[in-house]
């Protein structure tokens, strides 16, 4: 039937309406930002596009008179090692306690009720304990990202694990598997690519506690670098580095998803993400 619920836009026109939120996003910044300078040149609450493109071509581009180096790039690079480092241990972390209390009564029983009380206390509270017990340096920031990301994915390997069907297990005892067997064989696989669909959702969190710990006690990163001229109202600096952590989140996102497309096609099968 001829309805708006059932009318599907072909590819070429789903693409255009999918860029056209931000062609009107831009459109309104630039009027925005035109007419405020127009009245006032020294305005920066709406830096033009000119004036984003000359302050990220100094930082990225021109070393720095003090170190030598190029902040947007190194800045970049610490950010990057943090994130990379807190997610990987909280997927590995979070991995292994979903596995096994998700497949195992005897371990479910006394951790569960533990890893749900965890996962509800709000990461950012622990941010000064962290600092008081592990100092101001890396370790404090990467635990803050593994404190806050680990628990969600192990909460959802844990539902994931539930959620495979007992047949499989009774088959595979029949045909004398062990219940490590049971863990490499039958369960691990299946749950690989809800490990990787998990660390894309918690991407956004990790970000979050990234930039939290930098803006509180760094001295380099996107986060504190965000932080650090917000003071002077630079605009121009900040805008540009959201856009650009922006950018990262989307591409670990995508490269995520085709690393899952390509290692496991058959879980994909049917439209899953």
């Amino acid at each position: 039937m001829r309805r708006l619920i059932n009318l599907k836009p072909s590819r070429s026109v789903g693409v255009m309406l999918g860029l056209l939120p931000f062609a009107l996003i831009v459109i309104i910044y630039i009027a925005a930002s035109d007419k405020r300078l127009a009245e006032n040149p020294d305005d920066r609450l709406l830096p033009s596009f000119t004036q984003m493109g000359e302050a990220v071509e100094r930082l990225a581009f021109e070393p720095s008179r003090r170190t030598g180096e190029y902040v947007f790039w190194e800045d970049t690079k610490s950010s990057l090692q943090r994130l990379g480092l807190g997610i990987g241990i909280a997927a590995l972390i979070g991995f292994s306690i979903g596995t096994l209390t998700g497949s195992i009564p005897l371990v479910n029983s006394p951790l569960s009720p533990l890893l749900t009380v965890i996962s509800l206390v709000p990461p950012l509270a622990l941010l000064p304990i962290l600092f008081i017990v592990f100092g101001l340096g890396e370790l404090a920031k990467v635990a803050l990202i593994v404190i806050g990301v680990a628990p969600f994915i192990a909460r959802d390997i844990q539902r994931s694990a539930q959620e495979i069907p007992t047949e499989q297990l009774v088959k595979a005892q029949t045909l004398g598997a062990s219940t490590w067997h049971i863990l490499l064989r039958v369960l691990i696989p299946q749950l690989t690519p809800r490990l990787i669909a998990a660390v894309r959702l918690s991407l956004g969190t990790g970000w979050l506690f990234l930039i939290a710990a930098e803006a509180i006690a760094s001295t380099d990163g996107l986060g504190y670098r965000i932080f650090l001229v917000r003071r002077y109202m630079s605009m121009d600096i900040i805008l540009p580095y959201v856009a650009w952590i922006t950018f990262l989140a989307f591409l670990f996102d995508w490269l995520l998803a085709q690393l899952s497309r390509k290692a496991f096609p058959w879980h994909h099968q049917g439209g899953k993400a």
